[in-house]
Protein backbone atom coordinates (compact mmCIF):
# COMPACT_ATOMS: atom_id res chain seq x y z
CA UNK A 1 0.00 0.00 0.00
CA UNK A 2 1.20 3.61 -1.03
CA UNK A 3 2.72 5.32 2.46
CA UNK A 4 0.88 8.55 2.68
CA UNK A 5 2.56 12.05 4.28
CA UNK A 6 0.66 15.29 4.96
CA UNK A 7 3.21 18.06 4.76
CA UNK A 8 2.61 22.12 5.86
CA UNK A 9 4.63 25.01 4.58
CA UNK A 10 5.22 23.47 0.64
CA UNK A 11 4.77 26.91 -1.26
CA UNK A 12 8.55 27.33 -1.79
CA UNK A 13 12.00 25.92 -0.30
CA UNK A 14 12.29 23.08 1.99
CA UNK A 15 8.62 22.30 1.97
CA UNK A 16 8.09 22.51 -1.74
CA UNK A 17 11.45 20.20 -2.49
CA UNK A 18 10.14 17.48 -0.10
CA UNK A 19 6.82 17.36 -1.52
CA UNK A 20 8.60 16.64 -4.59
CA UNK A 21 10.89 14.84 -3.87
CA UNK A 22 8.47 12.18 -1.66
CA UNK A 23 6.16 11.89 -4.60
CA UNK A 24 9.36 10.62 -6.73
CA UNK A 25 9.80 8.18 -4.26
CA UNK A 26 6.44 6.58 -4.14
CA UNK A 27 5.04 8.56 -1.28
CA UNK A 28 0.96 9.87 -1.55
CA UNK A 29 1.95 13.46 -0.49
CA UNK A 30 -0.60 16.13 0.88
CA UNK A 31 1.56 19.34 -0.02
CA UNK A 32 -0.10 22.14 2.27
CA UNK A 33 0.33 25.58 2.00
CA UNK A 34 -1.19 28.77 3.59
CA UNK A 35 -2.36 30.22 0.36
CA UNK A 36 -4.90 28.90 -2.05
CA UNK A 37 -3.02 30.43 -4.70
CA UNK A 38 0.22 28.25 -4.28
CA UNK A 39 -2.04 25.50 -3.43
CA UNK A 40 -3.34 25.91 -7.05
CA UNK A 41 0.73 26.26 -8.24
CA UNK A 42 1.30 23.11 -6.96
CA UNK A 43 -1.80 20.91 -8.11
CA UNK A 44 -1.10 22.34 -11.48
CA UNK A 45 2.43 20.60 -11.06
CA UNK A 46 1.00 17.30 -10.14
CA UNK A 47 0.49 17.16 -6.45
CA UNK A 48 -2.32 16.84 -3.95
CA UNK A 49 -2.56 20.42 -2.76
CA UNK A 50 -5.20 22.31 -0.64
CA UNK A 51 -4.34 25.21 2.40
CA UNK A 52 -3.16 24.64 5.71
CA UNK A 53 -2.69 27.80 8.18
CA UNK A 54 -0.77 26.21 11.36
CA UNK A 55 -1.73 29.96 12.14
CA UNK A 56 -5.38 29.33 11.95
CA UNK A 57 -7.11 26.91 14.20
CA UNK A 58 -10.19 26.87 11.56
CA UNK A 59 -7.85 26.07 9.06
CA UNK A 60 -6.17 23.02 11.04
CA UNK A 61 -9.20 21.32 11.35
CA UNK A 62 -10.44 21.87 7.77
CA UNK A 63 -6.82 21.04 6.50
CA UNK A 64 -6.46 18.05 8.77
CA UNK A 65 -9.74 16.52 7.98
CA UNK A 66 -9.21 17.77 3.96
CA UNK A 67 -6.19 15.10 4.55
CA UNK A 68 -7.81 12.24 6.16
CA UNK A 69 -10.34 12.28 3.40
CA UNK A 70 -7.81 12.39 0.69
CA UNK A 71 -5.73 9.53 2.65
CA UNK A 72 -8.88 6.96 3.10
CA UNK A 73 -8.54 8.00 7.14
CA UNK A 74 -4.89 7.10 7.12
CA UNK A 75 -1.98 8.90 7.75
CA UNK A 76 1.88 7.43 7.83
CA UNK A 77 3.85 10.67 8.37
CA UNK A 78 3.49 13.81 9.46
CA UNK A 79 6.24 16.63 8.30
CA UNK A 80 5.81 19.97 9.82
CA UNK A 81 7.80 21.97 8.04
CA UNK A 82 5.90 25.47 8.27
CA UNK A 83 7.40 28.06 10.06
CA UNK A 84 9.01 32.10 9.48
CA UNK A 85 11.47 34.36 11.22
CA UNK A 86 10.46 37.96 12.54
CA UNK A 87 14.30 39.67 13.12
CA UNK A 88 15.26 42.75 15.40
CA UNK A 89 16.93 43.24 18.31
CA UNK A 90 15.00 41.44 21.46
CA UNK A 91 15.09 44.79 23.71
CA UNK A 92 12.77 46.02 20.29
CA UNK A 93 10.60 43.01 19.54
CA UNK A 94 6.46 43.40 21.11
CA UNK A 95 4.97 40.79 23.06
CA UNK A 96 2.75 40.43 19.95
CA UNK A 97 5.59 39.61 17.63
CA UNK A 98 6.49 36.35 19.71
CA UNK A 99 2.76 35.52 20.64
CA UNK A 100 2.34 35.83 16.88
CA UNK A 101 5.57 33.76 15.69
CA UNK A 102 4.50 31.06 18.37
CA UNK A 103 1.19 30.55 17.17
CA UNK A 104 2.51 29.15 13.45
CA UNK A 105 6.11 27.83 14.57
CA UNK A 106 4.83 25.99 17.93
CA UNK A 107 1.42 25.74 19.01
CA UNK A 108 -0.22 25.35 15.37
CA UNK A 109 2.53 22.72 14.89
CA UNK A 110 1.69 21.05 18.44
CA UNK A 111 -2.50 20.94 17.05
CA UNK A 112 -1.49 19.29 14.03
CA UNK A 113 0.89 17.01 15.43
CA UNK A 114 -1.83 15.71 18.29
CA UNK A 115 -4.56 15.24 15.64
CA UNK A 116 -2.09 13.14 13.92
CA UNK A 117 -1.33 11.48 16.95
CA UNK A 118 -4.85 10.10 17.59
CA UNK A 119 -5.04 8.84 14.04
CA UNK A 120 -1.29 6.77 14.23
CA UNK A 121 -2.43 5.13 17.63
CA UNK A 122 -5.58 4.02 16.09
CA UNK A 123 -3.79 2.55 13.18
CA UNK A 124 -1.08 1.55 15.32
CA UNK A 125 2.31 3.00 13.52
CA UNK A 126 3.10 6.16 12.01
CA UNK A 127 6.18 8.89 12.14
CA UNK A 128 6.28 12.49 12.70
CA UNK A 129 8.98 14.95 11.50
CA UNK A 130 9.56 18.43 12.77
CA UNK A 131 11.37 20.76 11.08
CA UNK A 132 13.63 22.55 13.61
CA UNK A 133 16.91 24.08 12.66
CA UNK A 134 20.58 24.99 13.42
CA UNK A 135 19.45 27.79 15.59
CA UNK A 136 17.17 25.37 17.93
CA UNK A 137 20.49 24.13 18.98
CA UNK A 138 22.57 27.68 19.04
CA UNK A 139 20.95 31.14 19.25
CA UNK A 140 22.52 34.24 17.15
CA UNK A 141 22.03 37.76 17.15
CA UNK A 142 18.58 39.16 15.36
CA UNK A 143 16.93 36.03 15.43
CA UNK A 144 15.87 35.75 19.00
CA UNK A 145 12.21 35.38 18.44
CA UNK A 146 12.76 32.64 15.77
CA UNK A 147 15.71 30.84 18.52
CA UNK A 148 12.84 30.67 20.88
CA UNK A 149 10.33 28.94 18.96
CA UNK A 150 12.77 26.32 17.85
CA UNK A 151 14.59 25.74 21.51
CA UNK A 152 11.00 24.97 22.48
CA UNK A 153 10.46 23.05 19.38
CA UNK A 154 13.47 20.70 19.99
CA UNK A 155 12.19 20.37 24.09
CA UNK A 156 8.58 20.27 22.95
CA UNK A 157 9.93 17.13 20.27
CA UNK A 158 12.61 15.55 23.12
CA UNK A 159 9.19 15.18 25.44
CA UNK A 160 7.22 13.55 22.91
CA UNK A 161 9.80 10.85 21.26
CA UNK A 162 10.31 9.60 25.24
CA UNK A 163 6.31 9.85 25.57
CA UNK A 164 6.03 7.58 22.75
CA UNK A 165 8.30 5.32 23.13
CA UNK A 166 5.86 2.88 24.32
CA UNK A 167 3.83 2.86 21.14
CA UNK A 168 4.76 2.12 17.34
CA UNK A 169 4.95 6.17 16.73
CA UNK A 170 8.37 7.16 15.71
CA UNK A 171 9.31 11.10 16.55
CA UNK A 172 12.06 12.81 14.75
CA UNK A 173 13.39 16.48 14.61
CA UNK A 174 15.39 17.43 11.28
CA UNK A 175 17.82 20.10 11.96
CA UNK A 176 18.93 22.10 8.86
CA UNK A 177 21.69 24.49 8.37
CA UNK A 178 21.70 26.88 5.82
CA UNK A 179 19.84 26.00 2.97
CA UNK A 180 19.17 28.73 0.17
CA UNK A 181 14.83 29.68 -0.02
CA UNK A 182 12.56 31.94 0.03
CA UNK A 183 13.56 32.27 4.14
CA UNK A 184 15.06 35.35 4.19
CA UNK A 185 12.84 37.31 1.60
CA UNK A 186 9.49 36.11 3.62
CA UNK A 187 11.19 37.70 6.91
CA UNK A 188 11.03 40.93 5.80
CA UNK A 189 7.40 41.46 5.72
CA UNK A 190 7.33 40.69 9.81
CA UNK A 191 10.55 42.53 10.38
CA UNK A 192 8.59 45.79 8.94
CA UNK A 193 5.02 45.11 10.98
CA UNK A 194 6.39 45.16 14.31
CA UNK A 195 10.30 46.07 14.68
CA UNK A 196 10.23 50.13 15.06
CA UNK A 197 14.43 50.20 14.38
CA UNK A 198 14.29 53.58 13.41
CA UNK A 199 13.72 54.54 17.06
CA UNK A 200 15.59 52.07 18.27
CA UNK A 201 18.53 52.33 20.70
CA UNK A 202 20.47 50.12 18.39
CA UNK A 203 19.86 51.87 15.03
CA UNK A 204 23.37 52.56 13.99
CA UNK A 205 23.88 48.63 14.28
CA UNK A 206 20.43 48.07 12.54
CA UNK A 207 21.65 50.19 9.64
CA UNK A 208 25.32 48.74 9.29
CA UNK A 209 24.00 44.78 10.01
CA UNK A 210 20.84 43.56 9.94
CA UNK A 211 19.64 45.68 6.95
CA UNK A 212 22.16 44.72 4.59
CA UNK A 213 21.40 41.52 5.34
CA UNK A 214 17.70 41.33 4.51
CA UNK A 215 17.56 43.90 1.85
CA UNK A 216 21.35 43.54 0.55
CA UNK A 217 22.30 40.01 0.33
CA UNK A 218 26.11 39.51 -0.88
CA UNK A 219 24.42 36.76 -3.34
CA UNK A 220 27.65 34.61 -2.02
CA UNK A 221 26.79 31.22 -0.96
CA UNK A 222 27.49 29.88 2.78
CA UNK A 223 30.50 28.29 3.09
CA UNK A 224 28.54 25.05 4.43
CA UNK A 225 25.34 25.62 2.29
CA UNK A 226 23.26 22.78 0.69
CA UNK A 227 20.39 23.13 -1.79
CA UNK A 228 16.80 21.82 -0.34
CA UNK A 229 17.45 18.27 -1.69
CA UNK A 230 19.61 17.45 1.60
CA UNK A 231 16.97 18.23 3.71
CA UNK A 232 14.47 15.83 1.65
CA UNK A 233 16.95 13.12 1.62
CA UNK A 234 17.46 13.06 5.65
CA UNK A 235 13.16 13.38 5.74
CA UNK A 236 13.44 10.38 3.48
CA UNK A 237 15.64 8.60 5.81
CA UNK A 238 13.87 9.35 8.66
CA UNK A 239 10.89 7.80 7.43
CA UNK A 240 12.39 4.63 5.98
CA UNK A 241 14.60 3.31 8.53
CA UNK A 242 13.40 0.55 10.95
CA UNK A 243 14.55 2.83 13.92
CA UNK A 244 15.30 6.17 12.83
CA UNK A 245 17.32 8.69 15.25
CA UNK A 246 16.00 11.75 17.43
CA UNK A 247 17.93 13.93 15.46
CA UNK A 248 19.11 14.56 11.71
CA UNK A 249 21.31 17.22 11.24
CA UNK A 250 21.75 18.45 7.64
CA UNK A 251 25.05 20.60 6.69
CA UNK A 252 28.56 20.58 8.47
CA UNK A 253 27.24 23.86 10.16
CA UNK A 254 24.57 22.30 12.01
CA UNK A 255 26.88 19.31 13.32
CA UNK A 256 29.44 21.96 14.53
CA UNK A 257 27.13 23.89 16.10
CA UNK A 258 25.86 20.69 17.97
CA UNK A 259 29.10 19.79 18.83
CA UNK A 260 30.20 23.32 20.18
CA UNK A 261 27.17 23.41 22.55
CA UNK A 262 28.14 20.10 23.43
CA UNK A 263 31.75 20.69 24.49
CA UNK A 264 32.67 24.20 24.77
CA UNK A 265 32.51 26.58 27.66
CA UNK A 266 29.50 28.95 27.85
CA UNK A 267 31.64 32.38 27.27
CA UNK A 268 33.84 30.67 24.72
CA UNK A 269 30.50 29.55 23.01
CA UNK A 270 29.24 33.52 23.57
CA UNK A 271 31.96 34.94 21.76
CA UNK A 272 32.32 32.02 18.64
CA UNK A 273 28.00 33.18 18.06
CA UNK A 274 28.75 36.68 18.63
CA UNK A 275 31.06 36.47 15.43
CA UNK A 276 27.69 35.12 13.43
Amino acid sequence: MTKTILITGCSSGIGYDAAHGLKAAGWKVLATCRREEDCARLRAEGLISFPLDVADPASIEAGFNEALARAGGRLDALYNNAAYACPGALEDLPAGALREIFETNLFGLHDLTTRAIKVMRAQGHGRILQCSSVLGLVGIRWRGAYVATKFALEGLTDVLRLEMRDTNIKIVLINPGPIPTRFRLNAIPHFERWIDWRNSARRDQYETSLLKRLYEPSGKKDTFELPPSAVTQAILTALTVPNPRGHYYVTKATWIAALARRLLPGRVLDWLMAKA
